[in-house]
């Protein structure tokens, strides 16, 4: 199953000078990096990103992510994917831009 995450502009530079990255601040301070699944991914950029322009859409396989990759309830109850370990850039599938087109952002073809 693909899940995806959400990078900044400058957090999406970093991953890719680094290779890998502990997330975004939130994720930090949660201690796991958030991701979202498909029919996920735009709540959470209308939730959690509303606004914002120069995103990065990246998209994983759960499985390659292993052990360290949690399922847990958060919004509403509902199963969330949690990765309790480094986001390397060499497991990630593809990425996207994720445009703000009239206030939402567009995802790719067959992503919602």
């Amino acid at each position: 199953m693909q899940i995806y995450k959400i990078l900044r502009a400058g957090e999406w530079a970093a991953l890719r000078t680094d290779g890998e990255t502990r997330g975004a601040p939130v994720d930090i301070a949660d201690g796991f990096i958030h991701f979202s699944t498909a029919a996920q991914v735009a709540e959470t950029a209308a939730r959690h990103f509303a606004g914002a322009r120069d995103l990065e859409l990246l998209a994983y396989d759960s499985e390659t992510l292993g052990p360290a990759l949690k399922w847990e309830p958060s919004r509403d109850g509902a199963l969330f994917p949690h990765l309790y370990g480094p986001l390397r850039l060499s497991d990630m599938l593809w990425h996207s831009p994720l445009p703000l087109e009239n206030g939402r952002h567009v995802f790719p073809e067959g992503v919602i």
